[in-house]
């Protein structure tokens, strides 16, 4: 979700759960008639969703289908159309994708929106209890203590080569995770399409690539030129190739929109 929006909120997740769990967040769409449909734009992680008020759906086969509360934003290559009928107040968590389906105890999925069952799903009349009322904060507690309560061991060379990445935010080669992941590159590389569906450098690229359009987002100013040797590109025509890979347009656009 646009980290501008005057309703987003993120909250830090329990220790327990900083291995899995990037933040838990709430957000606020106003959809109307007119602008019915919203983006959203890949980054390097996958959402568990919920949502409250009006009704969200996917365009499919020409018809909007509607998404059920909660459903999975998997990993993205493009961004993806939500239509929305009404106000939606939307609870997220942020997961890093190497953790994730290890949390659900689902297998894991190649990208999108994923429909799923889950029993945190039976939080769903709790959360809108706490949303309607305006606390955010305890709706976002019952879910960091559901998770927390049901525990998770994450696998050891998943957990070292996330941290790796997560310190890089996204800038470092495969053997370099591979080596903080105290494991070769072809059983890094196993264990990430057994965890998250993606490679390494899959996950990676979509790391960085959010830590330029959060950039863009909040200096839409800034020299694109400048942005790309600080998050690791290697010159403005890698930067702009990437961002145009997963944003469908150019940087200096994207930017010129949020002026």
């Amino acid at each position: 979700m646009h980290p501008l929006r005057p309703h987003h909120r993120e909250f830090e997740p329990p220790a327990a759960l900083r291995g899995a769990i990037k933040c838990f967040w709430f957000d606020r769409i106003e959809a109307s008639a007119l602008q019915p449909a919203f983006d959203v734009l890949p980054d390097g992680c996958v959402e568990i969703v919920f949502y409250f008020g009006g009704a969200c759906g996917i365009l499919r086969d020409e018809r909007v289908q509607r998404l059920p509360s909660p459903f999975l934003m998997g990993l993205l290559g493009q961004p993806v159309t939500l239509h929305a009928n009404g106000r939606l107040d939307i609870l997220g968590i942020r997961c890093y994708p190497w953790a994730v389906y290890d949390l659900l105890g689902l297998t894991a999925g190649q990208g999108g929106v994923r429909l799923f069952e889950h029993p945190v799903a039976r939080l769903q009349p709790t959360l809108a209890q706490c949303v309607d009322a305006g606390r955010i904060e305890e709706a976002q507690a019952h879910l960091a203590r559901y998770f927390v309560d049901a525990g998770i061991e994450l696998d050891g060379v998943l957990a070292r080569a996330g941290a790796a990445m997560r310190e890089a935010q996204g800038a470092i080669p495969v053997s370099a995770v591979a080596a903080a992941a105290h494991a070769s590159v072809r059983t890094l590389e196993r264990r990430f399409r057994q965890f998250a569906g993606h490679t390494v450098k899959d996950v990676s690229n979509l790391m960085r690539f959010e830590q330029v359009r959060n950039a863009l987002f909040v200096q839409p100013h800034a020299s694109i030129a400048a942005l790309a040797p600080a998050l690791g590109y290697v010159d403005q025509s890698h930067l702009s190739r990437e961002f145009r890979r997963y944003s469908g347009t150019t940087p200096a656009a994207f930017a010129q929109r949020q002026r």
